[in-house]
Parts: C-alpha cells; structure tokens; sequence
C-alpha cells in the first residue's frame, strides 16, 4: 500500500488565510484553484465596486460551484473514477474555503 505524502500549507483567498492539511501531490492544483479564486474574487470587486469582500467572495464561489454543477450533471451518465475523484477534491476545497 502507497503511502501518502501530507504537506501543511496555508493559503490566502481574498486576503484571509486558510491552514489546509493537503498531500502532497496536490499543491500545484490547489495553488492554482486559489489564484483562478482570487482572480475571480478581484474581478467581482471591479465590476460591482459598492459590494464588500464577502459578497465577491460569495459570488466567486457560488460561480464555481454552479460550474462543478453542470459538469457532475454532464458526467452522471458517464462515471471515470479519475474525473471523479478531482471534483470531489474541489467540492471539498469550495467547502472549506466557504467556511
């Protein structure tokens, strides 16, 4: 049996840090799931500059989340446990970044 790497890391999502318990293997993924985030977050405070942090935060993730949507809705008919298993790891940095 494989044994798996863990890595403590912390990230920034909208200037806030979050202390996540990852393995290894995984860094450059949530790196850049944490910048297209941000990037997404920057761009919600540009086009609605009235609104707070919080609501582009939440505009950001409910964006991504409806994303993860239609594509688990795209692949229920097909089930390739690789494909699988990566959005479950984003469904479950959404829910710990959301928290």
């Amino acid at each position: 049996m494989a044994e798996t790497i863990t890595k403590q890391i912390t990230i920034l999502v909208a200037g806030r840090p979050y202390p996540l318990k990852i393995k290894a293997s995984d860094e450059p993924t949530i790196r850049k799931i944490v910048k297209e985030v941000n990037e997404q977050i920057q761009q919600f405070q540009l086009s609605y500059p009235t609104k707070d942090k919080q609501d582009s935060l939440a505009m950001a993730m409910l964006t991504y989340a409806t994303d993860l949507h239609k594509i688990r809705q795209s692949l229920s008919t097909t089930q390739d446990p690789e494909i699988v298993e990566k959005l479950s790891t984003l469904d479950a940095l959404l829910d710990e970044a959301l928290m």
